[in-house]
């Protein structure tokens, strides 16, 4: 599905709520195979249960690469069959070089893989980023403020004009052709920052990772990152996805997104 039909999907579904998809063959639930086979079967169980209340899917790859020819498969598989769900689906690969190999990157992510957007680390500069650009409705999700406890080592730092580090991302980023075929990735975590991002970027969806498991708060989040068109896709991967560990994890993943999507709808409603 194109970002441009983002605001309609959260509208239909009253939600904002995209589901990582993160399977750690050491967590999969009693009576599915640790294999690849058997993560399969746990995503598609997972999307199936999940998807009346979601817009948005985040493969995250080294889940699948770690599997080796199968794990490929199986996300091949996924991206196929989500490309049939009306939701954007995210490669969550992080990737981004010189031109020439960004061009592959982005032909295996978007032509072979059928993602409709990746993550792309942006400290290479434009020339990294811009072969993601050149594909027609397909977006590139730039990495700006995270959510892990390292940040600070580098996207918190001062620069001689005065900016941070991940205000200059967002700033510069914001300069470049196509630059409607971006959006940010700003971690749950990070909400004291989150008003400046808005600032910086106002028209950009914004993907945040880091509500649940990592303790972001969906109420902070909500009220300081919507613009008129929503503007969020809010991840949430491990409070999904191993909600139980027993035969019924789909249903209480199926619970777990319920739950976002009704506190999501409450915040719709506001603006």
């Amino acid at each position: 599905m194109k970002a441009s039909l983002l605001p309609s999907q959260i509208r239909l579904k009253n939600s904002y709520l995209c589901v990582g998809l993160d399977p750690d063959v050491e967590k999969l639930p009693d009576g599915i195979p640790k294999s690849a086979q058997g993560v399969l079967e746990f995503c598609l169980q997972i999307i199936e249960k999940t998807l009346p209340f979601t817009v948005s899917y985040k493969l995250n790859t080294a889940f699948f690469e770690s599997l080796g020819a199968e794990g490929w498969k199986v996300m091949e598989i996924l991206f196929m069959h989500l490309q049939s769900k009306d939701v954007f689906a995210i490669a969550d690969a992080k990737r981004a070089d010189i031109g020439n190999t960004s061009h592959q990157y982005a032909k295996a992510f978007f032509e072979n893989m059928g993602a409709d957007a990746i993550t792309l680390s942006p400290y290479m500069g434009f020339d990294s980023i811009q072969p993601f650009l050149e594909f027609p409705d397909k977006t590139a999700i730039l990495l700006a403020l995270t959510s892990n406890p390292g940040h600070a080592d580098f996207e918190m730092q001062p620069l001689a004009n005065g900016r941070k580090l991940y205000e200059e991302v967002l700033v510069r980023s914001q300069t470049w052709e196509r630059k409607g075929s971006l959006m940010y990735v700003v971690g749950a975590t990070r909400s004291t920052e989150m008003e400046s991002v808005r600032a910086l970027c106002p028209d950009s969806f914004l993907l945040v990772p880091g509500v649940g498991a990592q303790g972001g708060d969906l109420r902070e989040i909500s009220e300081k990152g919507m613009n008129a068109s929503v503007g969020l896709l809010v991840n949430a991967s491990r409070s999904i996805l191993y909600a139980s560990s027993g035969s019924n994890y789909a249903m209480a993943a199926s619970k777990a997104a319920f739950d976002m999507q009704q506190e999501m709808e409450r915040y719709l409603r506001k603006l």
